[in-house]
């Protein structure tokens, strides 16, 4: 789809996350032993023919910028279109956020001018899923669509961060002909079911005229400042495109670890992973050894890492050492971190670089698991 670029927009720190966005964005976030968060994103537009994208960042985004480089992995390091990263203006008055997605757009009117597509896909990247938005683009073309959004029936699993996370939720009222009638917008109790996925394509040059307008009266909430009062109205034509795939947004620490211990699942990751390919930045490690002694029962292992002890339930990112007598159960142990003998870990979240020193013991719960931040020694 040569007609259609991205604009990926990545959100603030989330203190809802703790010490795993202290000094990331969350879109730089990893998960599923070898991904960030991102990489879906950015594989659902590429998945769909799209070649030209911006991810708008705000500040902790060195991460986030080293792993997406000049865009090679997602073939996105072409002459004339391309990844190209858009980091904040940095001034006295602005430490690098903006207040929202409206002054994130306004701050890069120059990018939308200078590009050539007609349609823009404007998404968040704080969410997983696996999806191509051709049907979507298809769908808005056909329909005559000023703006087409995209939700998803809301089931029992997506109701933990509405409640615990400060994000703005937003509940679409959908009619029979897809067409959306009303907005609610962080509701304590919602009176829709269908829950907006921060997806939505539009005309490069409508966005460009309603972020402009919307800037020149002082709003900040694309969707009850702007959208409301245009679909109250019926001014512009605004539709809805349901999803009904595996969907997950990243909020809260218990979120994180929810989706990472859905991948223990075969019916999850055949969805995340069996239907497009989904890109991330290739690090060469050998195989994953396990040493005499060593016990792995139902649990992700990515490449570079040794295993002496039991491992049951995890999550282990790339080049993690898990020691002679060790026992992990249902963790999530990221990139380069060292167990080493005789540890007992339950229910804990170590990030990068983590060194748990010999006979330790850490046990975390379910509903309120361990966090460990970066480079940390215990």
């Amino acid at each position: 789809m040569n007609d259609v670029m991205g604009i990926v927009y990545t959100s603030k720190d989330n203190l809802n996350l703790r010490e795993l966005t202290t000094n990331r964005a969350v879109a730089a976030l990893p998960v599923a032993g070898r991904y960030r968060i991102i990489d879906f994103t950015l594989s659902n537009l590429v998945n769909s023919g799209v070649r030209n994208v911006g991810v708008i960042v705000q500040k902790n985004y060195h991460s986030l910028m080293d792993h997406l480089g000049s865009g090679k992995e997602w073939d996105l390091h072409t002459r004339n279109n391309g990844l190209f990263i858009q980091p904040p203006f940095l001034t006295r008055e602005n430490a690098g956020e903006y207040t929202g997605i409206i002054e994130a757009l306004r701050a890069n009117f120059d990018y939308l001018r200078r590009s050539r597509q007609q349609y823009v896909i404007v998404t968040n990247s704080n969410y997983v899923c696996n999806t191509s938005f051709e049907p979507m683009i298809e769908q808005h073309v056909k329909s005559k669509a000023d703006i087409t959004m995209m939700y998803i029936k809301v089931r029992p699993e997506h109701l933990e961060f509405s409640r615990s996370s400060d994000g703005n939720h937003c509940y679409l009222k959908v009619g029979e002909d897809k067409t959306i009638e009303d907005i609610e917008v962080n509701p304590n109790a919602a009176n829709y079911p269908n829950l907006n996925m921060d997806c939505f394509i539009i005309k490069r040059t409508l966005l460009i005229h309603l972020v402009d307008q919307a800037i020149a009266r002082g709003a900040k909430d694309l969707e009850g400042e702007v959208l409301r009062p245009y679909i109250n109205s019926g001014a512009l034509k605004i539709m809805g495109y349901e999803f009904d795939g595996y969907y997950r947004r990243i909020e809260t620490i218990k979120g994180f670890f929810k989706f990472n211990m859905d991948l223990l699942r075969h019916d999850v990751r055949k969805e995340l992973f069996g239907t497009h390919p989904v890109y991330t930045k290739t690090r060469d490690d050998a195989p994953a050894l396990y040493r005499s002694g060593a016990e792995v029962k139902n649990s992700l292992v990515a490449d570079g890492c040794v295993i002496e002890g039991s491992v049951e339930n995890c999550v282990l990112f790339r080049g993690v050492h898990v020691g002679r007598g060790a026992k992990l159960k249902d963790c999530i142990i990221m990139q380069d971190s060292y167990i080493e003998e005789d540890v007992e870990m339950e229910d804990v979240i170590l990030d990068k670089a983590v060194t748990v020193r010999a006979h330790g013991r850490l046990i975390g719960q379910r509903q309120y698991p361990i966090v460990i931040g970066k480079n940390v020694t215990l």
